[in-house]
C-alpha cells in the first residue's frame, strides 16, 4: 500500500493542520515538564487529537477525489477500494 509521495497544492490546508498539531504537541510537552494541572494537559491532548482527526479526514477526502477517482478509470481500482476498506475497518474499530 506504500505509494510515492505526491505533494499536491490541495494538501496545503492539511499541512497547516499538521503544523498546528506540532505546535500543540510541543506545548503539551512543556505543560508536562512544568507539572501543569492534569485536566489542562488532558484538554490540550484532546484538542491535538481533534486536529489530527481533521487532518486525516482531509487526507482521505483528497485520496477519494484524486487517487480513487483516477483508479476508477484504470487498472488498480480494486487495489484502491481495498485500501479504503482497510482504513474504514481500522477507523470503525474505534482506534483513535
Amino acid at each position: 500500500m506504500d505509494s510515492k509521495i505526491v505533494h499536491s497544492p490541495k494538501h496545503k490546508d492539511t499541512l497547516k493542520l499538521i503544523k498546528i498539531a506540532e505546535g500543540h504537541l510541543v506545548g503539551i510537552e512543556k505543560m508536562i515538564e512544568s507539572d501543569r494541572y492534569c485536566i489542562d494537559i488532558s484538554k490540550q491532548i484532546l484538542a491535538l487529537i481533534a486536529i489530527l482527526k481533521k487532518a486525516n479526514t482531509e487526507i482521505l477526502k483528497r485520496h477519494l477525489e484524486t487517487c480513487v477517482k483516477s483508479a476508477a478509470k484504470g487498472e488498480n481500482f480494486d487495489e484502491k477500494i481495498k485500501e479504503l476498506e482497510s482504513i474504514i475497518e481500522y477507523l470503525s474499530k474505534g482506534r483513535d
